[in-house]
């Protein structure tokens, strides 16, 4: 397996164990990056630690500080960290079992792949990953991961099991916050009866290759044409907004697969005078 683990420890449900891996199930290699560079000089810029004091200092002689107040911190070094010790930091101790539906997907969160090390523990993986999909349950349990204890969902997967990060309670915020304020609206019968059938006509099978970001593809066709010498530009209108009266019409005519359905739009804002270029 070329990857490197993300976190090695133990699964333990009562009294099994058994040692196991934790692997990031998904990566960012395929975003586009981009550096802050000096437009005078092209070079690429250096984030020097400074201090307002003394100047630059090195980074390895630097400790992490919790600030209590203004300007006032406590300070701690590693040894200080190594000095917490949380049966979670080498073992995700599984706690109960529960039925998926019972979590909200709002606080599903980082996916990870939980295989086996080689050797003995390899039955006992197998014992828990085969009990646990008899049942049909997931697995609630804790771990420390990246500096922060965090709740921990697995789940069956083939041969091996996906642990999910799941977000704190106070991490995630109150629906009806947002919610409570938009306006109750009956919607049209007839309306909704068309916007059902449309979706009935679009129904397919989730396929995850299908879908490419655009986004990233249009700013590698601008560093493609910047890299020949181009300016690069890409450039998309701005949809208008439905008016109400039309939206009967609107519906019909996507429910047709018109292209181009004519319609009459809301009013589009005037837009501003520019100044003319040369073509």
């Amino acid at each position: 397996m070329a990857a490197r683990p993300t976190w090695q420890g133990h699964l333990k449900l009562s009294l099994v164990t058994c040692p196991v891996a934790l692997f990031t199930a998904t990566s960012s290699a395929g975003d586009v990056r981009f550096h802050l560079v000096n437009p005078e000089t092209n070079n690429r810029i250096r984030m020097v630690p400074t201090d307002p004091d003394t100047g630059p200092v090195e980074r390895s002689e630097l400790v992490r500080g919790y600030e209590v107040s203004k300007d006032e911190y406590v300070l701690f070094d590693e040894a200080d960290f190594d000095r917490v010790k949380l049966e979670s930091t080498r073992v995700i101790s599984i706690d109960k079992f529960v039925d998926e539906s019972e979590i909200d997907r709002l606080y599903w969160e980082d996916p990870f792949y939980v295989v086996p090390e080689k050797g003995a523990g390899v039955e006992a993986f197998a014992v828990i990953r085969d009990a646990m999909k008899k049942q049909g349950k997931v697995a609630l349990g804790c771990l420390v991961l990246r500096g922060k204890e965090r709740q921990l969902a697995l789940e069956v997967r083939g041969k091996g099991l996906i642990a999910w990060t799941l977000r704190a309670h106070d991490e995630v915020r109150d629906a009806a916050d947002y919610f409570d304020d938009i306006p109750t609206v009956k919607a049209d019968a007839d309306m909704v009866e068309i916007a059902a059938r449309i979706i009935s006509q679009k129904q397919s099978d989730f396929e995850p290759a299908d879908f490419k970001d655009r986004y990233d593809d249009a700013l590698r066709e601008m560093i493609a044409a910047k890299t020949k010498g181009g300016k690069g530009t890409v450039g998309v209108a701005e949809p208008d907004d439905t008016n109400v009266i039309d939206l009967m019409a609107a519906l019909k005519s996507s429910l047709k697969g018109s292209a181009n359905p004519t319609l009459k739009k809301a009013p589009a804002k005037k837009p501003a005078a520019k100044k003319k270029s040369a073509a």
